[in-house]
């Protein structure tokens, strides 16, 4: 009995045994195919590290102000009797827009008209009588005194028909109309806006630390959505002396062609001000960078060491300046004409290989314009 436990025991010995010997050669075989595994290359897009010039632009945000702009109105109280204008046309200097009811200065015009004629007469005898003493002086300061008063009713009287007879003060563009015939204006009440539209201001505002870098004359270039793909060239006319205490902001102002009259008081604008210096910088996708905090990386592709065909990537670290639309500048970490990844950064590690294939490359632009779907 004993000899069958002892027989049984050593033949499970022996099977535990031989299954371990196969898990531990198999075991062993799989380290061996992990150390030869070699993972396949890492499909990428690439760019060459090119040399660019960018143009030296200082960006703000304006608003278009009218070169000259007012809303007419009535000086004085008095009825509607002419309409001269229509509505958004454009006039010239001098154009009658509004005329007020005057019979009644017209009617008083005459009869001061005939006082002036008759105290001119009576200034003229009194001169020769007051020369051959026949009169004082008196009389005749009082004779020339008659004649100034009816002169002065005259030219009251003018003066107010010129105010009821309401002329565009310069040349530009009308509004909406906001008077009606027959209506009965009071003094202040709006007629029309006027506006000069070309040329036409924009006014924007820089930081005080730009200040320095502006200067009356310098070209400026501005976008509005209002003309798509379109850009206004003008330059700098003034630049105010004061700098705002509470934003630390200086104010300019530049002048613009608008010749077809599409910008109009008010918008918005984007102003670029084009700086004379064009520096020179490597520039790079902004994709290509890997950010992290200890340090910002590109992958430089590499040819292979080892005699093999294909190509390597190696994870340098780089010190990045000014960005600009799609790119950023390299200050120092790679040299021109180094290829580069330049997307999918965050995936990929130092020495592995790759395979570019660009059919997939995004558009890098340097001023880029989303399209607002």
């Amino acid at each position: 009995m004993k000899k069958r436990i002892i027989l049984s025991i050593l033949g499970l010995v022996i099977i535990v045994a031989i299954l371990g010997g196969i898990k531990a050669l198999q075991i062993g075989a799989m380290i061996n195919q992990g150390k030869q595994f070699v993972p396949p290359p890492e499909t990428v897009t690439a760019t060459q590290v090119k040399t660019a010039t960018w143009p030296a632009d200082l960006t703000a945000v304006g608003t278009l102000t009218a070169v000259q702009g007012v809303t007419v109105a009535a000086e004085l109280a008095g009825k509607v009797v002419k309409i001269g204008f229509e509505p958004g046309t454009a006039v010239k200097k001098g154009d009658l827009l509004v005329r007020q009811d005057i019979s009644s200065e017209e009617a008083q015009l005459p009869g001061l008209t005939a006082q002036v004629k008759l105290g001119r007469t009576e200034l003229a005898r009194d001169g020769k009588m007051l020369a051959e003493k026949i009169i004082s002086q008196s009389d005749y300061d009082k004779a020339a005194a008659t004649y100034d008063q009816a002169v002065a009713q005259v030219s009251n009287i003018k003066a107010t028909i010129d105010k009821k007879t309401i002329l565009a003060p310069f040349s530009g563009r009308l509004g909406i109309r906001q008077v009606n015939l027959g209506q009965l204006l009071r003094e202040g009440d709006p007629i029309v806006t006027l506006q000069t539209l070309s040329p036409i201001f924009v006014d924007f505002t820089l930081p005080q630390q730009q200040m320095a870098q502006v200067h009356t004359g310098l070209p400026v270039r501005v976008t509005c959505d209002a003309l798509p793909g379109e850009t206004v060239e003008g330059r700098i006319t003034a630049v105010n002396p004061l700098v705002d205490s509470d934003t630390r902001t200086i104010k300019l102002e530049a002048t613009v062609t608008n010749r077809t009259e599409k910008l109009r008081p008010g918008m918005f604008v984007n102003v670029a001000i084009v700086l004379p210096a064009r520096p020179k910088v490597l520039a790079i996708p902004a994709t290509a960078v890997l950010y992290a905090p200890y340090g910002d990386s590109v992958f430089v592709i590499d040819a292979r060491k080892d005699g093999k065909k294909g190509t390597v990537l190696r994870q340098q670290f780089v010190r990045l300046g000014e960005k600009r639309g799609d790119f950023v500048a390299v200050i120092s970490g790679v040299k021109e004409g180094e290829s580069i990844v330049t997307t999918g950064v965050f995936k990929l590690r130092n020495g592995q290989s790759a395979v570019i294939d660009n059919k997939l490359a995004p558009p890098f632009q340097l001023s880029p314009k989303p399209e607002n779907n």
